[in-house]
């Protein structure tokens, strides 16, 4: 049996990160904000096998308040705004920053998939072997 070639990780999570297609880097991730194509219409790779399911939401999470938090802090101590300003001040840029970062840490995450050959993108893998013959909707 031929080994498959080798993957690049660190290319495949740059161009799911830049929501291109981790195998060309050419043809679009997404057809619309979250929903990933099912191939990629330059050279055709699968993509409907990815399964970032809640990891995209809790690293994202994650990533913006370890942004957030201490900015937050460090207003707090120097300034000592009301409660309102923080609202005004935190809110918007929290629901912004994390409206930019989830497709970018969802396609990162599929990237990552794809260069590990996990799930359906090695095609020796039996997906409906997996579930018992009934594959995932």
């Amino acid at each position: 049996m031929e080994q498959p070639s080798d993957r690049s990780i660190w290319s495949a999570l740059t161009r799911g990160a830049q929501q291109k297609c981790p195998s060309c880097g050419e043809g679009k991730l997404f057809d619309k904000y979250l929903k990933v194509v099912p191939n990629c219409q330059q050279c055709g790779e699968e993509l409907h096998h990815h399964r970032a399911d809640d990891a995209p939401p809790y690293f994202t999470i994650f990533i913006i308040g370890h942004i957030l938090v201490p900015l937050m802090m460090w207003v707090e101590i120097a300034y000592k705004p009301a409660l309102w300003i923080h609202s005004i001040l935190w809110l918007p840029l929290t629901l912004a920053l994390c409206y930019w970062t989830l497709p970018r840490v969802k396609g990162a995450l599929i990237g990552l998939q794809w260069a590990m050959r996990m799930h359906g993108f090695n095609p020796e893998h039996d997906e409906a072997a997996e579930y018992g013959g009934n594959t995932p909707v």
